[in-house]
């Protein structure tokens, strides 16, 4: 990855769908010494155009944007091999945001109501190659970290129990027997360590492993 040079200001790009949020960021980093925000995309699609033509050494990137949403964009900043470093500045913190975007490759994570030093102090620290992962959220990664991962298939089960269905009604929509399900719901009991079914609904949606709307 190139290095970001130390005698130039470092040139920022401001990624999100939120006009407001976009000026807002933009006049508060452009007053700080050393860093010159070079440009605001609407969009992943936007922001990736931006990436391959000009010269950006730190994006900021929120996670939930329509069309190509800020994981998304993240994966294929990395897979094209754009050097611009990432972070993720978002409203949002479950579990599986998290890990989803620092296993994508983002170098640190913001919370948007984050103040303006922390987030300079972040920027400062990406620059160098470095990640920030404030400690709050390094705590709950560390977690999530020692957890066994959920099969497709248990998050696929996962979704149906926390519409409140019951054993052989997910087997009739997953065209599989009562006896798998129930098996699949004992090992997803386990994984969460939680005491029940309807434990391990909440506790899926709560970490961001389903989505509740769908």
């Amino acid at each position: 990855m190139t290095q970001i040079r130390s005698d130039d200001s470092l040139r920022i790009l401001i990624v999100d769908d939120h006009p407001v949020i976009r000026a807002g960021l933009s006049s508060m980093l452009g007053t700080q010494p050393g860093l010159r925000v070079v440009g605001a995309a609407s969009s992943g699609t936007e922001a990736l155009r931006m990436m391959r033509t000009e010269t950006i050494d730190l994006a900021l990137l929120d996670l939930r944007m329509p069309g190509l949403n800020g994981i998304e964009t993240l994966k294929m900043i990395k897979n094209e091999g754009i050097s611009t470093r990432i972070i993720i500045l978002t409203n949002y913190e479950t579990d599986e945001d998290i890990y989803r975007a620092l296993q994508s490759g983002a170098d640190g994570y913001l919370l948007k109501n984050a103040t303006l030093r922390e987030m300079t102090d972040a920027i400062k620290t990406v620059s160098l190659g470095k990640r920030h992962i404030p400690p709050a959220i390094a705590t709950r990664l560390a977690e999530r970290m020692l957890r066994s991962n959920l099969t497709p298939r248990e998050i696929e089960i996962l979704g149906q129990l926390a519409k409140g269905l019951t054993n052989k009604q997910i087997g009739r929509a997953l065209d599989i027997s009562d006896n798998t399900v129930r098996n699949h719901v004992n090992r997803i009991i386990e994984k969460l360590e939680v005491a029940d079914r309807t434990g391990a609904a909440t506790t899926a949606i709560h970490r961001g492993l389903i989505d509740q709307n769908s």
